[in-house]
């Protein structure tokens, strides 16, 4: 099923008394949403991207826009009429009733020609169940399961009246380490297996890149940037998209272009195809960097983190004053820990520059 978000905004009143201005939750949200798809909305807490699930699923009237469902206007359709499964953070399973009950109690209230038999709701329950490998825990309560298990539970009470729309809002926060990484991966494998379409809501970066095939970057409810994973990565529109991707996180400092030649601090870092002098924002990638003797970007050594098959530098460098640079390179360079300084050469895809009012992308190249 398609989703089209068109020109969506939603307003909610200010609790400011002296202050009565509204608050913008999300601002003139436009975006399509393909069709057996799963997208990852991403950002910040107060970005405005649970709301857009909200207006989605129907929670929540847009204060002006349109949504559609295919060809369908939904933009005044309830809830309950949208076909939408959701599945929340909290999980919301019923304690008393045990994993079938809690699967098949969506099915209970259907009228009509959807009316479904109880033999028919639990033919059903146990065909999602398998679906999300729970299958074997029907008979127990949700006290007697694991977190990933109860969430499965709760992914399969929200697929099995076959939804048109599939909407998770940040269903692993509850989630250890390595259940959160089983839980995504398992995601990934029913929106595969079932071609539903999918919203993800999250803040977590990895989380987003890792299962959707497509995110959908926010900042105070305006839209950021859309695309694959690893091209929003690769190819951020501003600086807010290149810091909030990327684990470590892009190393910022204050730049400069002079007669071409592009500045860190007082390092010399490379020729461009620049010609006006200007100030700037410089972002390297953590895998941008190449340990050289003669490198140009002199930082200040704080230590070496071991990785298995890379090894982190850890360094600080005075145009990056507020932060610790994490450069990832390869375990079989060796680190000479007993000097006081490291260089570095750049590689030239890894090295991104922004307008320093705007952070806006300036695109640039080597020469």
């Amino acid at each position: 099923m398609k989703v089209v978000l068109q020109n969506v905004t939603k307003k909610f009143p200010s609790r400011n008394k002296k202050e009565k201005k509204d608050v913008i939750a999300v601002n003139d949200f436009t975006f399509e949403i393909p069709d057996g798809k799963l997208i990852g909305l991403l950002g910040p807490s107060g970005c405005g991207k649970s709301t857009a699930l909200n207006l989605i699923s129907g929670l929540q009237k847009p204060t002006s826009g349109r949504i559609f469902f295919g060809d369908d206007d939904i933009t005044a359709v309830p809830p309950e009429k949208r076909g939408v499964g959701l599945v929340f953070q909290n999980y919301a399973l019923y304690p008393h009733l045990t994993v079938k009950q809690n699967i098949t109690f969506p099915l209970e209230n259907l009228k009509g020609k959807e009316k479904m038999t109880k033999a028919d709701r639990e033919k059903r329950a146990y065909e999602i169940a398998k679906l999300v490998q729970i299958d074997g825990l029907m008979e127990r309560k949700p006290s007697e399961l694991s977190g990933g298990q109860q969430q499965r539970v709760a992914i399969a009470r929200a697929l099995v009246k076959m939804p048109r729309v599939l909407l998770l809002d940040e269903p692993l926060s509850n989630l250890d380490a390595r259940l959160r990484l089983q839980t995504r991966e398992e995601i990934k494998r029913i929106q595969h297996e079932t071609k539903i379409t999918t919203v993800f809501v999250t803040h977590d970066q990895d989380e987003a890149m890792s299962i959707s095939d497509l995110i959908v970057v926010m900042k105070e409810g305006i839209i950021q940037q859309i695309g694959k994973p690893q091209e929003v990565y690769s190819d951020p529109v501003n600086l807010f998209v290149a810091k909030f991707l990327g684990t470590p996180p892009i190393g910022v400092y204050n730049g400069r272009i002079e007669d071409g030649m592009l500045y860190i601090g007082d390092d010399a870092v490379g020729k461009t195809n620049l010609t006006e002098n200007t100030e700037l924002t410089v972002g390297i990638r953590p895998e941008g960097y190449i340990l050289d003797s003669e490198g140009g970007l002199v930082c200040n050594l704080s230590g070496v983190e071991v990785m298995g098959r890379d090894i982190s530098i850890v360094s600080t460098h005075p145009a990056a004053p507020d932060q610790v640079i994490r450069s990832i390179i390869s375990s079989e360079k060796i680190v000479d820990t007993s000097k006081p300084t490291v260089r570095f050469k750049l590689k030239p895809g890894k090295v991104l520059l922004f307008d320093k009012t705007s952070g806006n992308r300036i695109r640039f190249e080597f020469i």
